[in-house]
């Protein structure tokens, strides 16, 4: 898969397929793992990072939104992929189909801890 076929793939799915694709073009760093994994197993495991996240205080974009995807796709097989930003600001989890050619859902945004530019000292 070329960064430009993954980049053709990033619609509109969820709210973090753009911000994930602006990543991807920039030049940021992708790879899409060759494992299947059943699509309930997968909404599991994302329904309860969710909460750990909402629990921390935290907001992954696209996160609910790829759960409820997930769980409407049931026991179909899909792919996981990543996309890190060229800065390693962000990252984003992808979920394709099996074939690898369509992208399901997409989650993730800034990092956790990502530091923050340093206040201005010199500003009065």
């Amino acid at each position: 898969m070329t960064r430009d076929d993954l980049a053709d793939m990033l619609g509109e799915q969820t709210a973090a397929c753009g911000p994930a694709r602006d990543a991807l073009t920039a030049g940021g760093a992708f790879v899409v793992w060759d494992g299947l994994v059943p699509a309930d197993r997968l909404a599991h495991t994302y329904r309860v990072r969710s909460r750990h996240t909402v629990r921390r205080g935290h907001t992954v974009e696209g996160l609910a939104s790829t759960v409820g995807i997930l769980e409407q796709a049931g026991e179909e097989l899909l792919r996981i992929g990543r996309i890190d930003a060229v800065d390693k600001s962000s990252v984003f989890t992808l979920f394709l189909n099996a074939a690898a050619t369509a992208v399901v859902a997409c989650a993730g945004g800034p990092r956790s801890g990502t530091p923050r530019a340093p206040a201005d000292n010199n500003a009065e």
